[in-house]
């Protein structure tokens, strides 16, 4: 006797906007095979299910799960959004949160090996520990000034017969009365004038005052002096973001990925058990011990899986099931300058509102 194909469409048992747990797998998970990863697109809608983004939805499902946060890193997991939203996260994050960097290099005297540009080059890629959100942005018409410019100093030397120095980041020198160097004017009779016209001392200020602007990290190298050689010079730092030059993005990278989902699906005993467990390098799987010298591979952590496919390799098809949650994204953010990871992403959220607030303006 023929076998009648029967699709979801055909089950008058199935409520509208409800799907099979095999058909909303397929709409919520990705799968990956020996080959290539498997992917379902469509929208379900001719079953009732709306994929459109509904206010109420997200505010009731959407989570943010903090799983690991250190100094300079944080590991969290935000659930109930789709990649467009991740990635927007992760563009804002790169480009468009603000930080202070070095700009300028007023070169006084350099006899070192390093030609100008590139010491100008390495002292601007310098994280700074200071807070953007207290300056202000330096625009093309305005003047340098203690709320949106921030001086430092290189002055090293090596004297003849003293052995090599290394010139490293912790010898810049915050100025918080602006530039000492005075530009040299025709007029001899006018008045002595600075490269920077800062009213008031930065220490004066009570939303800069409270520690030194100085860098982030005093180990970076910067050259090396030989005998006779020196270094002096100025550097002026503002603000900026990494859409206009990486030197002003706030992270060292920031990537995310959807959460891992191992599925056995069925039990795997005795020495098959041992070499699932072997076959896997990141300790996905594990031993359970059953008692009386039986064993079975259990899932320990699919969350450390990578999909590299070596626990599918050699195996019989549809054993090992490996997934990724379509709306469960595992996010990183690594931060390099004065605000920690988290605040990064606070910063990041703010952003984007005024994006959207900006469309709906537009748009209203």
């Amino acid at each position: 006797m023929s076998k009648k194909k029967v699709s979801a469409l055909d089950m008058p048992d199935v409520p509208m906007g409800q799907l099979p747990e095999h058909l909303n797998l397929q709409r919520t998970r990705l799968r990956c095979k020996a080959d290539a990863p498997i992917h379902y697109s469509g929208a379900y809608a001719s079953m009732g299910v709306d994929n459109s983004v509904d206010i109420k939805n997200f505010n009731s499902n959407f989570k943010v799960e903090i799983v690991r946060l250190t100094e300079d890193e944080i590991e969290f997991d935000m659930i109930g959004i789709d990649a467009a939203l991740a990635n927007a996260f992760r563009r804002i994050l790169i480009a468009e949160v603000p930080t202070m960097a070095i700009k300028k290099i007023l070169m006084v005297n350099n006899t070192s090996v390093i030609p100008d540009e590139l010491l100008a080059h390495r002292l601007g890629l310098i994280p700074l520990d200071a807070d953007p959100r207290v300056f202000e942005y330096l625009s093309e018409n305005d003047e340098p000034n203690e709320r949106n410019t921030i001086v430092y100093k290189l002055d090293v030397s090596c004297k003849k017969g003293s052995p090599r120095i290394t010139v490293k980041s912790d010898h810049l020198k915050w100025l918080p009365n602006g530039s000492e160097l005075e530009i040299a004017t025709l007029d001899k009779s006018s008045k002595v004038k600075s490269y920077t016209s800062f009213s008031c001392s930065q220490n004066s200020l009570p939303e800069i005052s409270k520690k030194p602007l100085g860098v982030k990290h005093d180990d970076i190298i910067l050259a090396k002096l030989g005998p006779g050689q020196e270094i002096e010079l100025e550097a002026h730092a503002v603000k900026g973001i990494g859409k206009d030059h990486a030197k002003w993005s706030p992270v060292a990278a920031t990537w995310y990925r959807m959460l891992p989902e191992v599925v056995l699906s069925e039990e795997v005993k005795g020495q098959d058990a041992e070499k699932l467990v072997k076959k896997c390098p990141l300790n996905v799987f594990d031993i359970e011990d059953l008692g009386n010298g039986e064993k079975k591979a259990v899932v320990a952590n699919s969350r450390a899986c990578t999909f590299c496919g070596e626990c599918i390799r050699d195996v019989s098809e549809g054993l090992v099931k490996l997934r990724r949650v379509e709306d469960h994204f595992i996010f990183t953010i690594e931060s390099v300058g004065a605000l920690s990871p988290d605040e990064l992403f606070i910063e990041a959220v703010k952003i984007l509102e005024e994006k959207c607030h900006r469309q709906i303006v537009q748009l209203s």
